[in-house]
């Protein structure tokens, strides 16, 4: 590990502003750190994720990591790739922050209040999939952009309203711009929404150890690892409408006495527009069994395989596309 700490990010105001959050416990704990921005092919285009390719946000990063530019690539977490990256090695997921989604809308309005016939804008086919299952008779259009963009268009009078992940708002200071806050009941997030993954090179054991102790985050990681295999089990990508969550949850043992879980609900669409909802609960230290279990109950269901991995030239995991 070089004296210097570099953590290398996208270069968008939201990335550094997340990043920032990564670097200051990092130096509290005496560690000198540099920020190193980095440009992806998905900050360099405003075309929609479907048509750029999946993994747009993350192959930059990786590749400057393993080339030695920056010792630290920072994620959203939802953007990885399932399938891991054998010269890397995930090193710490830092105390998750809001993971569901947020609706911003023109007048303040609730997504219960606004009247039928509202035009909701958001880049995420998994919002577009539950919005219009809940038949209130919203139109849904595809919008891609900043925070700041899209939010723009609900002033302009573009549309009614933005759904857009409310850790993006939380981290850029901006939450109390939300209307709501969207109830998992109505709206499941992108699995691992509102987490970060710090990814090192594989033989760097000073880094990962550093990262680890100071900044991975049990509860987190255990909640994300559930989702992610989930949607692994789906072999679903950025075009499936794909939601889980999974919470830590007070328990009762065979004898009484109070553990923790992991309790997993996860969503999947079909083409038809049918959303396959499934649930379970389990010990916290077979995260990603559960959650192969609840992806394979929703393929029981009736959710069919939802992606392949373009890299793999067949079938196998894909990475959600950034909407954060």
């Amino acid at each position: 590990m070089s004296t210097v700490l570099r953590l290398g990010t996208r270069a968008s105001v939201l990335a550094k502003a997340q990043t920032e959050q990564v670097a200051q416990p990092l130096r509290d704990a005496g560690i000198e750190v540099e920020i190193v921005p980095v440009r992806t092919a998905g900050d360099a285009s405003a075309a929609p994720i479907t048509e750029i390719g999946v993994g747009v946000f993350v192959s930059a990063l990786r590749e400057a990591l393993a080339a030695g530019e920056v010792d630290v690539a920072v994620h959203s977490y939802k953007d990885l790739p399932t399938e891991p990256d054998p010269r890397l090695v995930l090193a710490a997921v830092p105390p998750r922050a809001e993971p569901r989604d947020a609706l911003v809308a023109r007048d303040g309005l609730v997504l219960g209040a606004l009247p039928p016939g509202s035009v909701l804008g958001t880049g995420a086919p998994r919002r577009e999939a539950q919005l219009r299952a809940l038949g209130i008779g919203l139109q849904v259009v595809a919008i891609r952009g900043n925070v700041d963009s899209r939010i723009r268009k609900v002033v302009d009078g573009e549309v009614d309203g933005v759904v857009i992940a409310g850790a993006g708002l939380a981290r850029l200071g901006r939450l109390d711009e939300a209307t709501e806050l969207l109830d998992p009941l109505q709206m499941l997030p992108a699995p691992a929404q509102g987490a970060l993954a710090l990814e090192c090179r594989v033989d760097d054991l000073d880094t990962e150890h550093l990262l680890g102790a100071v900044l991975d985050h049990e509860d987190s990681r255990c909640a994300v690892t559930a989702e992610r295999a989930l949607l692994a089990g789906l072999q679903a990508g950025c075009s499936a409408p794909v939601g889980a969550l999974a919470d830590v949850v007070e328990d009762l043992d065979d004898e009484g006495r109070v553990v923790m879980r992991l309790s997993l609900r996860g969503v999947a669409a079909a083409s038809t527009g049918v959303l396959y909802r499934a649930s379970a609960t389990g010990e916290m230290t077979v995260a990603e069994q559960l959650g192969r279990d609840v992806a394979a109950e929703l393929l029981d269901l009736g959710a069919a395989t939802l992606g392949s991995d373009p890299a793999s030239g067949g079938p196998g995991p894909r990475p959600m596309g950034s909407t954060e």
